[in-house]
């Protein structure tokens, strides 16, 4: 029995959400968002909630019901309220800049980085050693924030690379004499 699947997805106010076979719509003063719910699930809209059930009992269908559910109440969500996600430059010289609507990165090689973001996700440097990416699908934010940190991931000895704002790095000593 999973412990999200079996949660219905409260509708808040000012969301409208359509079930039609196995596509859910959620449209919201942020935008509208789809998603297709595997087949082994099915999913009821009744009175303001959502609910998500599998199909039969395999382990398969028990796993994609957790998923559905939770993916149903990211768009539900993401349509009142934005996701966003911070990345922070440790580095000397690393910085970033935005160049219309693509995103400059200097992180130590010889040429810059252009990144172009998704459909969806807005990128914005407070500072130069700062990048927030928002936008209303969880996914496609995650997703850019992760493709940013790959073009240079932090180091455990010194700590340079791009990382979450949030994120630990776990340092090492170096060599010793």
């Amino acid at each position: 029995m999973s412990r999200i699947g079996k949660k219905a997805i409260a509708v808040p106010q000012g969301v409208t959400v359509t079930v039609d076979g196995q596509a859910v719509k959620a449209k919201g003063p942020k935008g509208e968002l789809e998603f297709v719910v595997n087949d082994l699930c099915t999913v009821a809209l009744e009175e303001n909630e959502v609910t998500v059930k599998p199909v039969d009992a395999t382990k398969r269908a028990r796993s994609m019901w957790g998923m559905c559910r939770t993916r149903i109440a990211n768009i539900v969500d993401g349509v009142t309220n934005e996701y966003t996600k911070s990345l922070e430059l440790v580095g000397v010289g690393y910085r970033a800049q935005m160049k219309g609507a693509a995103l400059s990165l200097s992180l130590g090689y010889s040429h810059d980085i252009d990144y172009q973001a998704p459909d969806g996700v807005k990128l914005a440097t407070p500072k130069p050693t700062e990048i927030v990416i928002s936008g209303i699908d969880k996914q496609k934010v995650g997703q850019t924030a992760a493709e940013i940190r790959a073009f240079r991931p932090p180091e455990p000895y010194k700590g340079k690379g791009v990382k979450y704002a949030d994120e630990y790095i776990f340092r090492k000593e170096g060599k010793k004499k």
